[in-house]
């Protein structure tokens, strides 16, 4: 017969008639007591954790950090009177034909984790689109021939700066490995003098994407909206493609991309990391907008505005459809990369070992 650990809280009711024993209190509550049973089964809980884990999600919490990225660009446009095929822009080129020369910039945030951290250097998990900033940038002139064949204009990504507040010399974060088919990222830097307070890493076991099955519970950590924030969902369509992913029902907003998803394996606080988040379903429509330097203190309401205009490309999210990185798709990529990051200075074997 299997094991069977024992839980006792207390529950607090209006009405409802429960439990082994009763008391009443002077306020006409009932105050029960509760013994929920956990049988060890090896797998991972489809129910809500019975115990108290605040303590082990605050520690776990400690490990994720808000990952910022910029890219500069330099942007040269055409007039429509001349006809630039991408083959045959140069340098002289740029200088002959453009009429006109923007600076912009392109930025994303996310959530990133940190899995390796000693006095001389850090690393972080993340998702690849969050630092991946195309090096050109390219718009077409619409006409009636063939499309993308005469340029409009062209931009070159001059420089790009990922950084972490929270971290010791946080900024010019580099980049070490990045997997665009996969969506998985690996970010950090060797540190000029040695840090006397190491940051710690996320301190539970590597888990298996691939046992997780339908209604399993999970916890999600990340940076929705630039907020450090802890949510739950269940598992739907688990073993997805050749290393187990799944989907959540987890409501995703911008900067949880990255997000850890922790499952629990026989009760609190067994947490075992699954997978990392990296999008929801969502919908792109365009837009005309104004320039983001704008005074709106000059217009209202009533006053049509008759300024520059702009295109975006706007997505709206379908909240409650989060995809997930399996934890077996990052270990793949790490370990076919390890000869890499070991000459790059960066040594995961700590991280890829059984941590219980």
């Amino acid at each position: 017969m299997k094991p069977i650990r024992h839980f006792k809280y207390i529950l607090l009711t209006g009405g409802l008639i429960i439990g082994l024993s009763l008391t009443t209190s002077s306020c006409a509550k009932k105050i029960y007591n509760v013994t929920h049973e956990v049988f060890t089964d090896g797998q991972y809980d489809t129910e809500f954790p019975a115990a108290n884990c605040a303590e082990q999600i605050a520690t776990l919490s400690q490990a994720i950090k808000l990952l910022n990225s910029i890219a500069y660009y330099k942007q040269y446009v055409f007039p429509d009177t001349v006809l630039i095929r991408l083959k045959d822009i140069d340098r002289a080129y740029l200088q002959r034909y453009a009429v006109q020369i923007n600076y912009f910039n392109n930025t994303a945030s996310g959530t990133a984790t940190l899995i390796l951290s000693n006095p001389s250097a850090v690393a972080l998990l993340t998702c690849a689109h969050i630092v991946d900033f195309p090096d050109t940038i390219i718009k077409y002139v619409r006409n009636d021939g063939p499309a993308k064949t005469y340029v409009k204009s062209i931009a070159f990504k001059e420089k790009q700066t990922n950084y972490i507040s929270e971290l010791a010399e946080g900024r010019d974060i580099e980049i070490l490995l990045l997997d665009r088919e996969n969506d998985v990222a690996i970010v950090g830097r060797q540190v000029s003098q040695m840090i006397k307070d190491i940051q710690p890493v996320l301190n539970c076991p590597l888990g298996k994407a691939r046992d997780l099955k339908w209604g399993n519970f999970v916890y999600l950590m990340g940076f929705p909206r630039g907020n450090k924030m802890i949510s739950s969902g269940l598992v739907s369509d688990p073993n997805r493609g050749r290393d187990g992913g799944f989907l959540v029902d987890t409501p995703f907003n911008r900067g949880f991309s990255g997000g850890i998803v922790l499952a629990i394996r026989d009760g609190v606080p067994n947490f075992e990391l699954v997978g990392i988040a990296k999008s929801s379903a969502a919908e792109f429509e365009h837009i005309l907008k104004p320039p983001e330097k704008i005074d709106y203190s000059e217009y209202d309401d009533f006053t049509p505005y008759d300024g520059e205009m702009y295109i975006e490309n706007k997505a709206s999210i379908q909240y409650g459809v989060t995809n997930i990185v399996p934890i077996e798709t990052v270990i793949r990529i790490i370990r076919q990369n390890t000869r890499r990051l070991n000459l790059l200075g960066y040594d995961f074997s700590q991280f890829l070992e059984d941590k219980k």
